[in-house]
C-alpha cells in the first residue's frame, strides 16, 4: 500500500483528499505541525506528498528542499497560486508535478496513480534512519542534522547504520567488526577505534556531541535521544 502525505493548511480540503485517495486504497496522514514537517515526513515515510505552496511558518518551496536534502521521493504541489512563475519555482526546488486549485478529485488520483506507476517502476525508494533528529541517509550514506549534511565513508555509515538497528541496546566490538570486515579475521582490533574515532570527531564538527557512547568492555550503543539534541 502506497502511503501518501498531505501538507495542505486547509484541513477541510486535506480531510477530502485523504478520504478520497483512502477508498482508493492508499494509506494517508494529513501535517498537523506545520512547524516541523520534515519530522511528520520522517515518521510517516511516504512514497508520495501533496504540497501546498502557502503553509504557517514556512512556505511549500521551503519544505521541498528540506525534503529533497534526504529523499527523492515524488512531490507534487497543489496551489492556487497557479502563474508561470510559481509553477517554473516549484519545479526548480524538486517538486515533479504540479496541480491548480480548484482541482477534480479524479484528475487528482490520475496524477497520483500515474506518478506512483512511473517512479516506482523504475527506481528504488529512497529511505532513511533516524534518531534524536539524527538522520541517517541509506541511499548515498550521508548524515544529516540541522540542515547541515555531511558524507560517511563506508565504514563510519555502516557503524551508525549497526548502532541504528539497535538503538537502545549495546553492540559488541566483535559483533561490529564482523559486519564492518566480514571474513577479514585478521584485522586488527585497533582498526575498529579507529574508524570510531573519525566517525565521533566528525559528529562534533556537526554539533552532534557524545552521540555514540562507550560501554567499557562491552562495545558501543547510541545516547539517550535528547543527548543529541
Amino acid at each position: 500500500m502506497y502511503k501518501i502525505l498531505i501538507v495542505e493548511d486547509d484541513s477541510t480540503i486535506s480531510e477530502q483528499i485523504g478520504k478520497y485517495l483512502n477508498r482508493w486504497g492508499y494509506e494517508t496522514a494529513c501535517a498537523e505541525d506545520f512547524e516541523n514537517v520534515l519530522q511528520q515526513f520522517i515518521s510517516f515515510d511516504p512514497q508520495l506528498v501533496l504540497l501546498d505552496i502557502g503553509l504557517p511558518f514556512y512556505n511549500g518551496y521551503y519544505w521541498c528542499s528540506e525534503i529533497r536534502k534526504i529523499s527523492q521521493v515524488p512531490v507534487v504541489f497543489i496551489s492556487s497560486a497557479s502563474d508561470n512563475m510559481n509553477i517554473v519555482m516549484a519545479m526548480n526546488m524538486g517538486g515533479d508535478d504540479f496541480i491548480m486549485k480548484p482541482f477534480d478529485l479524479e484528475v487528482l488520483l490520475a496524477k497520483v496513480q500515474a506518478i506512483l506507476r512511473r517512479t516506482y517502476s523504475f527506481q528504488k525508494q529512497s529511505s532513511v534512519m533516524e534518531y534524536g533528529n539524527v538522520i541517517l541517509n541509506l541511499t548515498d550514506m550521508s548524515l544529516l542534522y540541522q540542515g547541515t549534511r555531511i558524507e560517511l565513508s563506508k565504514n563510519e555509515f555502516r557503524i551508525l547504520q549497526i548502532l541504528y538497528e539497535n538503538a537502545g541496546n549495546t553492540v559488541s566490538r566483535e559483533n561490529i567488526m564482523k559486519r564492518l570486515w566480514d571474513n577479514e579475521c585478521f584485522v586488527d582490533d585497533n582498526t575498529l577505534t579507529v574508524n570510531m574515532n573519525r566517525l565521533r570527531k566528525k559528529l562534533e564538527e556537526m554539533g552532534i556531541h557524545d552521540f555514540i557512547l562507550t560501554k567499557k568492555g562491552v562495545g558501543y550503543q547510541l545516547a539517550a535521544k535528547d543527548s543529541s539534541e
